[in-house]
């Protein structure tokens, strides 16, 4: 295989990932480390490197609109990435030491739990008071309507939330995603913050994480730019066509197709990871 033809491949592929990312709601590194590893045979930490550099691009955009907008909890993001920088860093040293076996089946496990997670029904929920560690660190926050209205809520939970996001940090550090699962379930679930506040503040940390797991990556010599640029390059033009897609089209018919379609990715990630073909 030539160059050219290995770089074409790859920027199809990367707009496919952040085409199906976009309207799964679980990003491109989803599927652009099955791609790599499985498809195109490179080695699993060259294209984790890939996927986190990815998630940074991708994330940057998306989240400078959501902050425009008032949605994002700015304060909640920033103290939440204390813990999830401290993991990334860890999950990126754990990475580089780990097999590669259990890196495929651990983000196989890792993919089944995000496609699962993605067709929860979302219930809206507000918290009008805080407890009082999130008040001591001001968390509470409002944001904007539809309808022009702005909505007051509080948060509980902190130092459970706190905990999670270190989790995530280390999930992302170790297999190259965003995450954006588990930090949605730390702030959905254990910290009780609005969905559509915990998934837009969950995209403005992605970055941040990212780029923290993202340095011992180039340490270690795992940043390729001949990978990285056509995956950024595919990746971000395939995010804004399935989000100009998903306005027109029904989300939950869609979700329900591509959770199975990474789901199968996710077999096969764990079939060639304890087969040792990673």
């Amino acid at each position: 295989m030539t160059i050219l033809t290995f770089t074409l491949i790859m920027i199809l592929g990367a707009f496919l990932a952040g085409f199906i990312g976009s309207l799964s709601g679980l990003g491109g590194g989803i599927i652009i480390i099955p791609l790599l590893t499985i498809i195109l045979g490179v080695d699993i930490h060259y294209a984790i490197g890939a996927a986190l550099v990815s998630v940074i691009a991708t994330s940057s955009g998306s989240a400078a609109a959501y902050v425009k907008e008032g949605i994002t909890n700015m304060r909640m993001g920033i103290f939440l990435e204390i813990a999830t920088t401290i993991g990334a860093v860890c999950g990126a040293l754990l990475s580089t030491i780990a097999p590669t076996s259990f890196i495929a089946v651990l983000f196989g496990l890792t993919l089944i739990f995000s496609a699962i997670n993605s067709l929860r029904k979302k219930e809206e929920h507000i918290v009008l008071e805080s407890s009082p560690l999130a008040k001591k660190l001001k968390l509470e926050g409002t944001y904007p309507t539809h309808d022009g209205e702005v909505v007051k809520y509080g948060t509980k939970n902190v130092i459970g939330g706190f905990s999670m996001m270190g989790v995530a940090g280390m999930m992302s550090g170790l297999l190259g995603i965003g995450s954006g699962a588990f930090k949605v379930i730390a702030m959905d679930n254990i910290m009780r913050v609005p969905f559509k506040v915990s998934t837009t503040t969950s995209n403005f940390m992605m970055g941040v994480t990212a780029m923290a797991s993202s340095v011992i990556y180039i340490q270690k010599g795992y940043i390729e730019p001949g990978i990285c640029m056509p995956v950024v390059i595919g990746v971000l033009f395939g995010a804004m066509a399935g989000a100009k897609i998903l306005v027109r089209t029904n989300p939950k018919k869609l979700r329900i197709f591509f959770a199975c379609l990474i789901f199968v990715l996710a077999v096969n990630m764990i079939y060639n990871g304890l087969n040792g073909k990673i």
